[in-house]
């Protein structure tokens, strides 16, 4: 099992109408069956830490790159040009999520 961790940098001040776009994006790829449920999350600067960072999480049994042949990407409509419209930089980040069966006994 995996964590799969995107992340946008907004332009100033809108990180909260990135989160918004982000979080349709992630009901559209649940309903198509695509994602597991997705966690959104942000700072718009009135928190400690980096601000104007969206955040959107999800677990995945295994990673498959999106460009695989039998993969029918869901139509999100415009909201990809919103985000990239709003956004300086984006990326995603990849983890092992530990579960029971990967642990190691610790004595």
């Amino acid at each position: 099992m995996y964590v799969i961790k995107r992340v946008w940098v907004t332009k100033r001040r809108e990180a909260r109408r990135v989160a918004s776009i982000v979080a349709e994006v992630g009901e559209i790829y649940e309903a198509s069956g695509q994602r597991e449920p997705v966690r959104v999350y942000f700072n718009g600067g009135t928190l400690p830490g980096e601000r104007d960072v969206v955040y959107m999480e999800w677990t995945a049994p295994v990673i498959e790159s999106p460009y695989r042949g039998d993969n029918e990407s869901p139509d999100t409509g415009s909201l990809g040009q919103k985000l990239r419209d709003l956004t300086e930089d984006s990326w995603i980040e990849f983890y092992e999520l530990l579960t029971p069966d990967k642990a190691i006994a610790v004595e």
